[in-house]
């Protein structure tokens, strides 16, 4: 597993970082972590049913993703969640620990990159770098280029909500 921070330095891409408390739920960092710039993500990794598609899903912390609707729009059959051994395998990170920062361990690319359409509409966004004790702020364009270096595209989608 490469280092983050290295990674983050070798190309450029700006951050800001807030070290914290142990957080593994929303309500944990609304909790724990005070206010911070850009907009805080929820990041689920879900895969296929089968294990052909694997997916990282970033929404806002609000959104309650709706599954059944999500599977539809990515032309699935079935989403469910991965196991810890599975995210350890795809992304190299523990349970409470993903975000779209996680697919610079994506050797294989075999993970696709989802970014909610409203999230998006933000400048900056709030991800852990690989650990959940720390929350980096990059700029929409740091995310941009930090998966273009990290050979992956981003899905900006609809993700549908379950209110």
């Amino acid at each position: 597993m490469a280092d983050i921070y290295s990674f983050l330095a070798e190309h450029e891409i700006e951050y800001e970082r807030y070290d914290h408390p142990p957080v593994f739920t929303v309500e944990d960092v609304n909790r724990l972590i005070p206010s911070l710039p850009g907009a805080k993500t929820k990041n689920l990794f879900l895969y296929d049913g089968k294990g052909r598609r694997h997916f990282l899903v970033s929404v806002g912390d609000e959104k309650m993703v709706d599954l059944k609707g999500l599977k539809t729009m990515l032309g699935v059959n079935r989403l469910t969640f991965c196991s810890p051994e599975r995210l350890k395998n795809y992304l190299g990170v523990d349970p409470g620990c993903v975000s779209a920062l996680a697919i610079m361990n994506d050797r294989g690319k075999d993970v696709e990159l989802v970014i909610d359409k409203t999230l998006w509409e933000s400048d900056a966004f709030q991800f852990h770098p690989l650990v959940n004790t720390s929350t980096l702020v990059i700029s929409k364009a740091g995310i941009k280029h930090f998966a273009a270096r990290t050979d992956h595209q981003i899905n900006i989608v609809d993700v549908p909500d379950r209110k």
